[in-house]
């Protein structure tokens, strides 16, 4: 892997302060939940890290079940780690997360404190890591404690194996929650990690006032509503795509009405003379209190056009108030039950 001299890596990524901590992350990030499993060639894998990391970007997100099958991600991104990016490690930004299926069994899965610190262990020996910069509880678990779950962070922030701990897919009151166990505790919640995107506004009512707050950083995943605004569906759903196949997205999703606002979006898109994926990731940071949003790729030239999404981040009020006309909530919400507990 030929890298760019270390000093060009930082000039063109903006880094914006997550909430009131000293921790910057790149205005995009990297999310490592599709595309990183023993499915696909890790020659592909090793270029879309490695030209990442060329473009700023430093922080990676993975999570325990990441793959297929589950874990491999954190395999592949240990190996590649290794070969191609071991002397920058400091230089990096590495999550994971547990909360999901895992592996058989009641301890492999939700929030006990069990299964966390037991997952953590695994995901540092699967990248092999000593600690990941940011550790997550994946979802609430309306079963377990709450301070039984925020205490494990905590706990793995006192073994010296991560460096922050996040929350995802909370809702409002329980990230409060979790917010004041973690200040009793001594360990500042440092992020919480939610779908946003146009499509799936859940997050504006009550949880960025919260997180304003609290001083607590924002990052957003599937900013681009898996795939639904990019330039993908505009004509139907082609064959290859993630809605024609069996996953976590769906073709129920794909409703006349939402493809219609998905149009109109992409019209407006056209108008500032950006991709629909372009203005939609540039959307979801118009707000100081969203630290970064999360991007999947399967192919650096995907990649290279997400990124160029910061080359236009400014809205006109105009615009704005245009896109609130169809950026309207639209079924595809996939985490509304966490975050309802």
């Amino acid at each position: 892997m030929n890298m760019m001299q270390d000093g060009e890596r930082y000039t063109r990524m903006p880094y914006r302060r997550t909430g009131r901590s000293g921790l910057l992350l790149p205005a995009i990030s990297l999310g490592l939940w599709q595309n990183f499993g023993h499915d696909r060639p890790l020659e592909t894998q090793r270029s879309i890290l490695g030209r990442a990391f060329d473009l700023g970007i430093t922080h990676f997100d993975l999570a325990n079940n990441y793959g297929p099958p589950y874990g491999s991600a954190e395999e592949n991104f240990g190996r590649i780690l290794k070969s191609d990016l071991a002397g920058h490690r400091d230089e990096l930004v590495i999550s994971s997360k547990a909360g999901y299926d895992m592996w058989p069994g009641p301890y492999g899965i939700w929030g006990s404190r069990k299964y966390l610190l037991a997952s953590l262990d695994q995901s540092l020996r699967r990248m092999g890591l000593e600690y990941v910069d940011i550790f997550y509880s994946h979802r609430f678990d309306p079963q377990t404690p709450l301070e039984e779950t925020i205490g494990a962070l905590d706990t793995a922030v006192r073994q010296g194996k991560a460096l922050y701990v996040g929350i995802s897919s909370y809702s409002a009151q329980r990230t409060k929650e979790a917010a004041a166990i973690l200040r009793r505790l001594g360990t500042p919640l440092l992020i919480h990690q939610p779908s946003y995107s146009m499509l799936n506004r859940w997050i504006e009512p009550e949880l960025l006032d919260v997180l304003g707050q609290e001083g607590i950083g924002c990052i957003v995943f599937s900013p681009l509503a898996q795939g639904l605004l990019t330039d993908r569906y505009l004509k139907g759903v082609p064959a290859d795509s993630r809605a024609s196949q069996a996953g976590s997205f769906s073709k129920d999703m794909l409703t006349d009405e939402t493809l219609g606002k998905v149009r109109a979006l992409n019209q407006l898109a056209q108008r500032r003379g950006q991709t629909l994926a372009q203005m939609a990731l540039a959307w979801t940071l118009r707000d100081p209190r969203v630290t970064s949003a999360l991007v999947g790729a399967s192919s650096v030239a995907q990649l290279e056009q997400n990124i160029a999404a910061l080359d236009k981040l400014a809205f006109a009020p105009e615009e704005l108030s245009e896109i609130d006309r169809y950026a309207t909530d639209s079924g595809i919400n996939l985490w509304a039950e966490s975050s309802r507990n």
